[in-house]
Parts: C-alpha cells; structure tokens; sequence
C-alpha cells in the first residue's frame, strides 16, 4: 500500500520533472531567431529586453530557492534558464548596432548588476533565517505577476487588429502547460510564491489560445486599410483620358 506521504512527495516530482522539460522547452524558443542573428550578422529589429528580464528571473528564483531550501527542481531549470539567457545576451552583444547594443548594456546593469546586486546584499544584511526568503518570494511573485501581465500588449493588439500574425500559439500552449505545471508543484510543495504568479500565467495563456482560434481565419483589419490605399493610389496613377477639344482633336488625326 502506498503511504499518503510518498504518494504526495512522487507527485510533487512528477510535476517539477515536467515543469522542467516544458520550461526547457521553451527557453529554446528564441533559437530560431538568434539563428537568423547569427547567419545575418545583425540582429535586426530583436530587442533584448526578454532575455534580459529572463536572465534575471532565473537568478531570483535560484536565490529564493537557495535561502529556502527543498526547491531542487527549481534550482535545476533555472541553471538551465541563466545559461541559455545569457547565451542568447553574447550573441545580441556581438552582432547588434551600436545604439542596440548600448541599450542592452544598460538594461543588464539596470537588471543584473544593479537591481540583483541590491536584492542580495540587502536582504543579506538586513534580514535573517525565514523573513530573508520570505522577502525574496514577495520579490520573487511581485515580479512574476508583472512578467505574466506582459502579454496583455499581444492580446490588445490581436484584438484590435483581428490578426494573430503576433501570437506564436506553440509557444503561447507551452507557456500555458508550464503554467500549470508549476502551479501544481508549488501547490503540492505547499509554496504560494511559485503557485499564485503561474495562476495567472495560466489564466493569460488560455486567453491567448482562445483568442488565436477566434481570429485566425479573420480578415486582418491592417490588410483592409492597406487595399484600400493601393486601389486609391492605382486610380491617382491611371493615365486620364483627354476631353472635350482635346478628344476631337485626337480623332481627326
């Protein structure tokens, strides 16, 4: 007979163990594109703010799941999370213009150097034992809730331009099941700052998905304004026809 205890503690492990391969996944999202990067040697019109504020939330996970203990699995995907990050940083760096490039550079001092610096040595120094990492989950959360709240600029413009042109579903589903993923692993482990940010995540991300369904074979409001304007500019270049003398002249020639 299986024990309450180890059924719980084995379902806890299935969720993290999935968390983390779907999570995986989609920190790989983005190589795609910083293939082109790489084979067009610019990084075009990418921006670096993602990466940046990935990069950052690895590592305030990894110091939340250090000062707390018992959060292996967050450790683990988060290692993963700041190497891939800040792989994808070297390549911006190196192939962006220079007015992108300095723009990234302050973001990672901003973010990383600054921001991270600040959280660690305050939370070092002013506090202790459980109200440290109790004020770094609240940190940990707060910033979560605001990262999941971002795609509400994607869905504005979906709605807006009744086109999905802008909403990769694949990687809206996988958002989604990360979502669920580690709701129920910080449900099972009994820590809400790891399972209230998901609830919204989980929330957006059904959004997005029944949004795309909705608008995918809709005519983009975008695409009718654009006709619009090349049928009025193909009538402003069509040649006039000569009237009145000037049509009796061409006829007796």
């Amino acid at each position: 007979m299986v024990l309450p205890g180890h059924y719980h503690h084995m379902l806890t492990l299935a969720f993290g163990l999935m968390g983390n391969i779907v999570s995986f996944a989609v920190f790989l999202s983005p190589m795609p594109t910083f293939y082109k990067v790489y084979k067009k040697k610019s990084t075009e019109g990418f921006q670096s703010i993602p990466y940046v504020v990935g990069l950052f939330s690895a590592m305030l996970w990894i110091y939340y799941a250090l000062l707390k203990g018992n959060c292996m699995l967050l450790i683990t995907i988060n290692s993963v999370g700041i190497f891939i990050q800040t792989f994808y940083l070297c390549v911006f760096v190196i192939y962006a213009p220079g007015k992108a490039r300095m723009e990234c550079l302050k973001l990672i001092t901003l973010f990383i150097i600054v921001g991270f610096g600040l959280i660690v040595l305050l939370t070092q120094f002013l506090t202790k034992g459980v109200k440290r990492w109790t004020i770094v989950g609240w940190i940990c959360l707060i910033f979560s809730l605001c990262v999941f709240v971002a795609p509400l600029g994607v869905v504005r413009q979906v709605i807006r331009t009744k086109s999905v042109a802008y909403m990769p579903i694949l990687l809206s589903v996988a958002l989604t099941i990360s979502a669920v993923m580690w709701f129920f692993y910080g449900l099972l482990l009994g820590d809400f700052n790891i399972a209230i940010p998901n609830t919204l995540g989980f929330t957006f991300g059904v959004i997005q998905i029944i949004l795309y369904f909705v608008y995918k074979n809709k005519k983009p409001v975008i695409d009718e304004k654009i006709t619009e304007f090349k049928e009025k500019m193909s009538e402003m270049d069509e040649p006039k026809v000569p009237k009145g003398k000037d049509q009796n002249t061409v006829d007796m020639v």
